[in-house]
């Protein structure tokens, strides 16, 4: 019997909104010329690219010059803290991040450390929240980088950003400690306004907020320090080569709009839905725990664990009856570890491989949630009965819910 796809897993991926695909179309086969060339089809796609510079930076509040147009969330991040690291190298060789940033944050401060940088990961509360005093206390001399991500994208859990970059320009003084954010969670959920931030660096991705993948946005504030990561032409300002993604741009740009102009409405929305479904799984199943804090969240964001048993095995009986969540960061699907995020947050290692994560988007229902309530006590009680786990504690597998 086939069901109807219930899709809650917004943080992975978006479908693109039919107004972005709208405005792609005529890019790809129409106005299809080259924006470094001087002819007028070519001058078509140089306006719509400086018309979507302008409406990325209106909703960042900052410079048309200072947006930076990118393949996605995973280059803004590489080429934000390498380009930084690189052109301060001279200054200092310290940077600071913390244990639950995205892979692509993390993994680039591990290529950069096979280069000398000393890099300093912040440890989190069981909330997955950084301490300001953890932070300031990690500031040396040397540092010239800090990386802390807006919220993050498995527990949902809203990094006190702005305050971050307080503590920071007050410790540096006079001298310049860059200051990125991967916001890449943060579209449509969050101000994204740069100067409320206080960054000199944010990283967005546009199949987030229902862009086209493989389009991004990397915001540097103007006069920031930073070595190109990709050299071959002088577009973007010669800060990132390579022919302009033209469909790409355009449809970035209508998206983040229209994310930012739905924003409370759209919130609201989602984290109605997201109530519903928390109470609603913690009511009918026993021993399930809440990652992240419990307010300061994402509004479309829940993330649970749930003891004796898998998280992909919960998500493959959903798959069978139609509905799509995930058991983390959609990057490090197929990996037998326990997520990094759940680790940093104390989670014991057993609980942690029990995690799902229901991300909800304005096109869920009422009665999606509903679908969900009625099929996941069942899924959960089955694979409880099944589980080892479960018989070796000695409790009554039926108690168990």
């Amino acid at each position: 019997m086939k069901h109807k796809l219930v899709y809650m897993d917004h943080a992975a991926t978006t479908a693109v909104h039919p107004k972005v695909l709208d405005a792609m179309l005529p890019y790809f086969n129409r106005i299809y010329g080259n924006p470094s060339s001087i002819y007028y089809i070519a001058q078509e796609a140089r306006k719509a690219v400086d018309e979507a510079r302008a409406s990325v930076g209106s909703v960042l509040g900052c410079k048309p010059g200072e947006v930076i147009f990118t393949s996605g969330g995973t280059e803004s991040d590489n080429a934000a803290i390498k380009g930084a690291a690189f052109a301060l190298q001279k200054e200092g060789n310290h940077i600071i991040t913390s244990a639950i940033e995205h892979h692509a944050v993390l993994h680039t401060c591990h290529y950069l450390e096979e280069f000398g940088f000393k890099v300093t990961y912040l440890p989190v509360d069981r909330f997955g929240l950084i301490s300001a005093d953890d932070l300031e206390e990690a500031i040396t001399d040397k540092t010239i980088l800090v990386s802390i991500m807006l919220a993050n994208n498995e527990i949902g859990t809203i990094e006190p950003v702005a305050e971050f970059t307080k503590l920071v320009k007050a410790k540096a003084k006079q001298r310049k400690i860059v200051f990125h954010t991967d916001a890449v969670q943060g579209a449509g959920e969050l101000d994204l306004d740069v100067n409320k931030l206080g960054v000199d660096m944010l990283s967005l991705s546009a199949h987030k907020f229902q862009g086209p993948k493989g389009a991004g946005v990397l915001f540097m504030r103007k006069g920031t320090p930073f070595v190109p990561q990709q050299a071959g032409g002088a577009q973007e300002n010669n800060r990132r080569a390579g022919t302009e993604n033209i469909p790409g741009i355009v449809g970035t740009a209508v998206a983040l709009k229209m994310a930012a102009d739905n924003r409370e409405s759209n919130s609201q929305y989602c984290q109605r839905l997201r109530d519903r479904l928390r109470e609603g799984i913690m009511s009918r199943i026993r021993e399930v725990y809440l990652n992240g804090h419990p307010a300061q969240r994402l509004p479309n964001n829940l993330n649970l664990c749930f003891q004796y048993v898998e998280g992909e095995s919960i998500l493959l009986h959903l798959d069978l009856l139609g509905i799509a969540a995930s058991s983390g960061s959609a990057c490090t699907t197929g990996s037998n570890d326990p997520s990094h995020v759940l680790v940093a947050t104390k989670v014991p290692e057993e609980l942690a491989h029990g995690s799902l994560r229901f991300t909800v988007g304005t096109d869920n229902t009422d009665e999606d949630v509903d679908y969900v309530l009625s099929v996941l006590p069942g899924i959960v009680q089955k694979l409880r009965e099944m589980s080892p786990l479960t018989s070796t504690t000695g409790q009554n597998k039926k108690a168990s819910l």
